[in-house]
């Protein structure tokens, strides 16, 4: 399946915190590629909500998505749709592309808690991290085997293109040289 047109999708940015970060197997590649993934979903008038797990304890989002940030939502939950104040009205009629920190842990949790409510969910497999790169790669597949589409962030940019004649295509194409 397709990742729906920009007009019906959700980037969801999961816990990338700056005391986190320093703990994830290949982190900068990560949020390298979550910024891109932003900055094409601004582009391209996508939603973005960003989450904090225990801010008081694992610090702000980190410096190279934090203007993307906004209002996060704090949360304590580990998925980030069981937290009070997620704004789940913003998922109404949406597909959730996904990026984070712990893959097997917030975004784990948060994929099947968007699953088990019948949204379409993408996982970013390049724009997602786990301390250790077993837990990573168990998450992805956990995560596909419930259901969940496993894509790239060049994917996720090019699928709300659709085409190169679209008037933001330049653009993109930039972001991901």
């Amino acid at each position: 399946m397709l990742i729906p047109a920009p007009k019906s999708s959700l980037l969801l940015l999961i816990d990338f915190q700056t005391r986190l970060a320093p703990a994830i197997e290949d982190a900068a590649a990560a949020i390298a590629n979550a910024r891109r993934l932003a900055e094409g979903a601004v582009l391209l008038g996508v939603d973005i909500v960003v989450t904090e797990q225990n801010p008081d304890k694992l610090g702000p989002t980190v410096p190279e998505l934090a203007e993307f940030a906004g209002a996060a939502v704090a949360k304590m939950a580990f998925s980030a749709v069981a937290a009070p104040n997620f704004p789940k009205d913003k998922l109404k009629d949406c597909a959730i592309v996904v990026a984070g920190f712990e893959a097997h842990v917030c975004v784990m949790q948060t994929v099947l808690g968007l699953l088990g409510e019948g949204r379409p969910v993408f996982v970013v497999t390049d724009a997602i991290g786990s301390r250790r790169a077993d837990s990573k790669t168990t998450a992805l597949r956990r995560a596909e085997s419930c259901g969940a589409g496993i894509v790239t962030s060049e994917m996720v940019l090019f699928e709300w293109l659709r085409a190169a004649d679209h008037p933001r295509f330049r653009d993109i194409s930039r972001l991901v040289k």
